[in-house]
């Protein structure tokens, strides 16, 4: 039971409700419906944020699962329209691969992880998911690949080289 629609909340967050789950519990008197949520969030900018939330009730499900969403946000660097470079991430038996793309490629990707690009604001990308296609695994996936991709300045930082040094090792191959 996915329910796919955008949400325009403060002309500056996207909230995209990936998945909504109905469990039913079966007692004395009846059938008691409860619903989760699967929420990601995001600005557009490079944060995006994940978020589930339980209620009796859909819309509450789904309000909790967005306050969540923006309380948990990450910054995720970009170059451009694309991720700086290929990344792979995983969550239990799902695994994301998550390539740059030249512009105009526009977000090819499958649902779960295509809710996560377009929070993100990447317009050019390509990824695939294994394994698994269990939404909240894949999103989760997508998420701990995102973490992964760093800046050349933080690279450079870290590594204690300037950016041209840096640069240069890459382009020569011999980057540490």
């Amino acid at each position: 039971m996915a329910d796919l629609r955008k949400e325009e909340k403060n002309n500056t967050m996207v909230d995209y409700v990936v998945h909504v789950n109905r469990v039913t519990k079966v007692t004395k008197g009846g059938k008691r419906f409860s619903f989760s949520a699967l929420v990601v969030s995001g600005d557009q900018q490079g944060n995006i944020g994940l978020g589930m939330g339980k209620s009796r009730e859909v819309s509450l499900a789904i309000q909790k699962a967005t306050n969540q969403a923006r309380k948990n946000m990450i910054y995720v660097p970009r170059r451009g329209r694309t991720v700086p470079y290929r990344v792979e991430g995983r969550h239990c038996s799902s695994k994301v691969v998550i390539c740059s793309a030249s512009k105009g490629t526009g977000v090819i990707a499958g649902g779960a992880v295509r809710f996560v690009m377009e929070g993100v604001g990447i317009q050019d990308v390509l990824a695939k998911s294994f394994g698994s296609n269990n939404r909240l695994n894949v999103v989760k996936a997508t998420f701990n690949a995102l973490s992964k991709l760093r800046t050349v300045q933080t690279l450079a930082r870290q590594r204690g080289k300037t950016i041209n040094e840096l640069v240069r090792g890459i382009d020569n191959g011999t980057a540490e």
